[in-house]
């Protein structure tokens, strides 16, 4: 497929980009100390060569209070010389770089933070970090606007293109325009004008700071998800404020981090916040980015052929394959690794003050480790099984230069990944069984299905190496005797072997258990296509289709 939107250039106040790919500012855990690093700056050269057109990182504290652990700096002019290094190298490879200037207000959490009590626009208890914020004084707000003005200034000297303020997420900015969080009766709450009034002051600051030529991007949420709180609507209404005030970009993101609707995980349909970004994109004149689950090229080409952005925002999907740019432009979208949307190693290790990884891509965050590297004694090696153990091994292996053969036992290629990607918000993993067929093909590693490997068959199969990675196989349980119930495995249920029926007991709560009760309870309700079907032709209240997607069927 052609992507003649997606590689055609745009330039937004001066900044000339290649394409219309933005990689997102990702809180990493990779800078400790706020300062630039060997960690950090690998992972990011490493996107800027695979062909993203603007990079932002961050987010980047600029004031004691709204910081968070392993977090960037521009607090002061110490971490200047360190960041320009870092611009003048992304600049070698061909990117745009931007740094998002973040203050979580009340969401950032004390022991981050010195124990400070953080700051918000009233006395409130955040949701997210389980903790008491204090009202900020007006003095301190306006300190905060001339802190964020002051680490603007400081970015344009680091040589980044451009700045970005976070007002997405429930950050600071967020908590100001919101009338769930802003309780305030000074001239910075109450009236849309007054709790608007911070951000306002904010962009105009920073205006300021950087001069009339140098580009200001905003990240907003598109939809707070939270009941009271801003709608898409008030989304609109505030864009439109930024671009009377000098905004030159927004990229729309989804909710806050309290809400209960999904953000990242693969429930959210692919590219499922688009109408977000059109929304807003219809209401202003500057370039609109849209976000979140945008991992596949032709969603990307849909998005700005549909008028629902200038730009597709990308960042876990440039975690898992650096290259998808690349990629996409040469034609060769089949050997994309794509964002599964599992969260496991991008979001959740953070929640622990771990560096950020990648479940499926083992390199994301160690390129500084230089583990790719050819052999210079190959080695012919014969892997047992076609899982994703053995499919990762056999592509890593051939990749170093060794002479690779896969044998499989069954006659399909994943392993357990066929199980894995049952329940309804794993069908993005299926991808990775795609990725892994072509990879194969294209390394010419064979792969021999049907193939029940005996001793003798390894011992004579003239291999310097043999590879088990056979899988695993699934405890059994036993009733005791004279208990009639039928007792199947979860593959059994989630491969579609069995119809479990409406009274079920699934024994273990663990990763399976859940999936496989998951999978169950939506089995019994309406389906995707049912839903759509009864929605659009109206052939039900809302109520009604909605109580049948909950699985209850009474009237």
């Amino acid at each position: 497929m052609q992507y003649d939107r997606l590689f055609q250039p745009l330039t937004i106040r001066g900044m000339a980009l290649k394409n219309r790919i933005v990689m997102p500012a990702m809180h990493l855990m990779y800078t400790p100390d706020g300062n630039v690093n060997e960690r950090f700056s690998e992972f990011y050269y490493r996107r800027a060569e695979g062909g993203a057109a603007l990079i932002f990182v961050g987010g980047c504290r600029f004031d004691e209070y709204g910081g968070s652990p392993g977090m960037l700096s521009l607090e002061t002019d110490d971490f200047v010389p360190g960041l320009r290094a870092f611009t003048d190298e992304m600049h070698k490879r061909g990117a745009k770089v931007g740094v998002q200037l973040y203050h979580a207000g009340a969401y950032a959490h004390s022991i981050g933070n010195e124990g400070r009590q953080a700051i918000a626009p009233s006395d409130i208890f955040s949701r997210f970090t389980k903790e008491d914020a204090r009202e900020m004084t007006v003095y301190e707000l306006h300190t905060v606007i001339k802190k964020g003005a002051a680490a603007a200034l400081r970015a344009k000297k680091a040589g980044f293109d451009c700045v970005e303020l976070s007002a997405s997420a429930g950050y600071l900015i967020c908590q100001f325009i919101s009338p769930k969080t802003n309780e305030r009766t000074d001239e910075y709450g109450g009236s849309w004008e007054n709790r608007t009034r911070f951000a306002r002051e904010l962009l105009v600051a920073v205006r300021g700071a950087v001069g009339n030529e140098y580009p200001i991007c905003v990240r907003i949420a598109g939809n707070d998800f939270v009941p009271g709180s801003n709608t898409n609507i008030d989304a609109v209404a505030f864009a439109k404020l930024l671009e009377q005030c000098g905004a030159d970009m927004l990229n729309v993101t989804g909710g806050w981090h309290e809400t209960v609707v999904p953000q990242l995980t693969g429930e959210i349909p692919r590219a499922g916040f688009a109408y977000l970004a059109a929304a807003v994109r219809d209401a202003v004149s500057i370039p609109v980015a849209a976000s979140n689950r945008i991992s596949d090229p032709v969603d990307a080409e849909r998005i700005l052929a549909l008028g629902e952005g200038d730009l597709v925002s990308l960042g876990r999907a440039l975690m898992a394959d650096p290259d998808w740019p690349k990629k996409a432009e040469a034609g060769d979208e089949d050997i994309i690794r794509r964002c599964v949307a599992c969260t496991q190693g991008c979001l959740s290790k953070t929640f622990f003050a771990e560096p950020a990884g990648c479940l499926v891509n083992g390199y994301a965050g160690r390129e500084y480790e230089r583990l790719q590297h050819r052999t210079t004694e190959p080695r012919n090696v014969l892997v047992l099984g076609a899982g994703v153990a053995g499919c990762e091994f056999a592509i890593q292996a051939a990749l170093r230069g060794n002479n690779v053969a896969i044998w499989e036992r069954s006659r399909i290629l994943g392993g357990q990944l066929h199980l894995v990607a049952a329940p309804h918000a794993k069908h993005a993993f299926l991808t990775l069984i795609d990725y892994y067929r072509n990879m194969l093909a294209r390394l010419s590693i064979p792969v021999v299905y049907g193939k029940d490997a005996s001793r003798n068959d390894i011992l004579q199969s003239g291999y310097d190496v043999v590879v088990f990675a056979t899988g695993s196989t699934p405890k059994k349980l036993t009733l005791p005797d004279g208990c009639a119930l039928p007792v199947v495995q979860a593959a059994d249920i989630m491969s579609g072997k069995v119809i479990a029926g409406q009274n079920v007991i699934v024994i273990g709560g663990d990763c399976v258990g859940c999936e496989c009760a998951d999978y169950l309870a939506f089995e019994s309700a309406l389906s995707p296509d049912q839903t759509y079907f009864l929605l659009s032709q109206r052939a039900e209240e809302t109520e009604k289709v909605l109580s049948l997607m909950d699985g209850r069927r009474s009237a």
